[in-house]
């Protein structure tokens, strides 16, 4: 009896170690196989005509020189997109006079990091800003709402692009999202009335990150839907802070 205890702990003690290794390994496989960032979305960075602080886990787009701004927005990356890849967007928003701040994620999943806009709140000296929002995209979007059902107090609006709530949350919220998404499901959102359908529009079309597997063919350009999405994105603003 005693002998077969010891084997089978002796089994044990190989199988449970090699078994933690091959989640370890599958799981460092699945974090690799992610959306990348295109050019135009890495030039949106680089770009030295841009007013950009790029820090160790978000970068912050500042409006234009000359510009004043008293309303930011936090941006939670969609799940396994490059977070760079919602750079075109954000500096289309800070050129309208939005400060915009796009979070880093660990292995590009928001999942692994819901408060992440604690360390915008704490680190970021923009004594300048007295309207804060947060959003996201698609899972970015989903956690963005999980935070906000949390920390109402410090936020006056929320805006999901492709996404829908998560948490129960009464602040103001904008959905915008594509007539041709076909990786969200749009019934999730019957509890939201604020909502924007981008005739022409998909999932992916948000950010800058090619086609996304599962999606619908979008009939406007990439360029074109962004530009309604920030459009709509300054008036829900404009029309919050004259409340």
């Amino acid at each position: 009896m005693k002998l077969k205890k010891r084997k089978i702990l002796k089994i044990a003690a190989i199988s449970v170690p090699a078994l933690l290794l091959l989640v370890i390994g599958a799981f460092y496989m699945y974090t690799l196989d992610y959306y990348r960032a295109d050019e135009a979305a890495v030039q949106a960075i680089a770009s030295q005509e841009n007013s950009v602080d790029s820090l160790e886990k978000m970068w912050v787009f500042y409006p234009e020189q000359g510009q004043s701004s008293d309303s930011a927005l936090i941006f939670y990356p969609g799940g396994k997109v490059e977070a760079a890849a919602y750079a075109p967007l954000l500096k289309q928003l800070s050129q309208q006079g939005i400060t915009c701040v796009l979070l880093k994620m660990p292995f590009n999943l928001a999942v692994f990091d819901m408060n992440a806009a604690d360390r915008v709140f704490e680190q970021l000296p923009l004594s300048e800003v007295k309207h804060w929002y947060i959003g996201g995209h698609s899972l970015g979007g989903a956690m963005a709402s999980s935070y906000a059902s949390k920390h109402v107090d410090k936020l006056e609006g929320m805006i999901l692009l492709g996404a829908y709530s998560v948490g129960a949350t009464e602040l103001p919220t904008l959905a915008i999202y594509g007539s041709e998404d076909m990786i969200m499901d749009s019934a999730k959102l019957d509890n939201t009335p604020n909502q924007h359908v981008i005739e022409g529009g998909n999932h992916a079309y948000f950010g800058n990150y090619g086609e996304q597997k599962g999606d619908g063919l979008a009939t406007i350009t990439r360029e074109e839907q962004q530009r309604q999405t920030v459009e709509e994105i300054i008036d829900f603003i404009l029309d919050e802070e004259k409340k």
